[in-house]
């Protein structure tokens, strides 16, 4: 960027700067921040021309600092890479326009913003952003925390050109932000982290899609009884392969996540394994994903684990060292799933039948989605043995609890499965995110996708929930996946 002098008559010369104001160029990329609640507003406006900036246009409202500040942005960008607009942050704004008072430095921010929802418009696209590259190239999907933060920085220090993408999935304002991973304030976090370690930084906005496939679902299976598991939907359906794509388009051979996951070859192809680090082991939650877009995946976490991950950061001075890992799915963040479901799903209190394995009435229930098989909590009845829930009639509003001899399973029935290798390669399944593989045989079920499969346990399971993912497994290996249905 050619523009570092900080002085008063820049920032002057920025406030009279009329050379780029005007209305966006057609089919041009747009964003704009700011509004009512600041009075200011800042718009940036450009078009993506061999993965270059071209014909930007810019307006403002407001004090004449938002006005230099978007000026001084659209003149930074104009003719420059699009990941070299990437970089611009606050920081480079403010050093634009000379300096600014702490007062005014929300100015610097708005059209900073304003640049990065435009570009944000932009990763959405169907457009290359690549440019011209004469290094190996990276896209680092960064949540804000440290995991990530990590990530970037071992492939950085192996010599990749690191680009950054953070993903904006839930914008609601009964969630926590600061404990979601891919709020708006997410989004704002993991740009200053990406931007303070040198690495230019997208958005892609995927709220839409995250709100049908993923949020829906997740209402849509509490309503009918079933326990769903969100993270690998999102994982195997929305995210992954939003940004595997992305990455194809900025010229990136890779997707590098922060993951703690392994990835293995068996001589037929990439599938995915555990991570050194059993206690945050995350292969689980990315079962879903086709073995194909494991070429394409990266995950420099594998061989490291959580204490060593904070370590390198603390060693970087990375602000985020120390920072403690969200505990919800990112859509509950501060909230109750109780509260969501009613907000989100309609699924009020509704007293029901609390039935024993006979069908006899033993007690009431305040609504059967607050209740999932294998748990205890809730049930509210005495009784000369613990009793856990059995299963929940949604239509009915009932729910069926026993001993844990009667939650014991020994064949789960699946739907929706899909297999990576030959059914008679399954040695074990894991039925739980946090749950041990428990041994288990397919028998004859061939390569590719299956309505339903049934799966032997070798030793009983407590707790076999429908809607969960059941993984199966051949060794360390991850070879298939499927709902459980029953």
């Amino acid at each position: 960027m050619s523009i570092s002098i900080m002085d008063r008559e820049l920032l002057e010369s920025y406030l009279h700067d009329d050379t780029r104001l005007g209305p966006a160029a057609e089919g041009a990329f747009s964003g704009a921040a700011g509004g009512a609640a600041c009075g200011d507003l800042a718009r940036i406006s450009f078009l993506v021309e061999d993965g270059a900036i071209a014909s930007v246009s810019f307006d403002a409202e407001g004090c004449g600092a938002t006005r230099a500040a978007t000026a001084a942005v659209a003149e930074m960008v104009d003719g420059e890479p699009v990941l070299e607009a990437a970089r611009v942050g606050t920081d480079e704004v403010e050093t634009a326009v000379g300096g600014l008072t702490p007062a005014k430095r929300h100015a610097a921010q708005l059209a900073a913003d304003a640049l990065h929802r435009a570009l944000a418009q932009a990763a959405a696209s169907d457009r290359s952003l690549a440019g011209v590259s004469t290094t190996e190239r990276v896209l680092v999907a960064m949540s804000g925390g440290v995991d990530s933060a990590v990530a970037a920085l071992l492939e950085a220090e192996r010599g990749a050109e690191v680009i950054g993408v953070t993903l904006k999935l839930w914008a609601d304002p009964d969630t926590d932000g600061a404990k979601a991973c891919c709020s708006p304030e997410a989004v704002l976090g993991a740009r200053a982290l990406a931007h303070s370690l040198g690495i230019p930084h997208l958005t892609l906005d995927l709220e839409q899609e995250f709100r049908r496939r993923v949020v829906a679902e997740f209402v849509s299976g509490y309503a009918a009884g079933t326990t769903p598991n969100p993270c690998i939907a999102c994982n195997g359906e929305v995210r992954i392969a939003a940004m595997v794509d992305l990455a194809g388009r900025l010229g990136a051979g890779k997707l590098v996540t922060g993951h703690y996951a392994r990835i293995v070859e068996d001589g037929a192809g990439p599938l995915l394994a555990a991570a050194a680090d059993a206690n945050k082991d995350q292969s689980y939650m990315l079962a879903a994903l086709p073995p194909a877009m494991l070429e394409r995946l990266g995950f420099p976490l594998t061989d490291l684990t959580k204490p060593q991950v904070r370590e390198i950061a603390e060693r970087h001075e990375l602000e985020v060292a120390r920072k403690p890992e969200s505990q919800d799915l990112c859509f509950l963040a501060g909230q109750g799933k109780a509260e969501f479901l009613r907000r989100h799903g309609g699924l009020r209190e509704r007293e029901g039948d609390l039935l024993d394995r006979s069908g006899r009435t033993i007690g009431r229930h305040r609504g059967h989605h607050h209740f999932t098989v294998g748990q205890r909590r809730g049930i509210r009845v005495s009784a000369d043995e613990p009793l856990y829930v059995l299963g929940m009639d949604a239509e009915a509003n009932t729910v069926t609890v026993g001993t844990r001899a009667e939650l014991q399973s020994r064949t789960v029935r699946l739907r929706d499965a899909v297999l990576h290798r030959d059914g008679g390669t399954v040695d074990a399944v894991r039925l739980r995110y946090r749950s041990r593989p428990v041994p288990a045989a397919l028998g004859a079920a061939g390569i590719g996708a299956h309505s339903e499969l049934d799966v032997r346990l070798e030793e009983g399971f407590a707790g076999v929930s429908p809607g969960q993912t059941a993984v199966l497994m051949a060794g360390e290996s991850i070879v298939g996946h499927g709902t459980i249905s029953g």
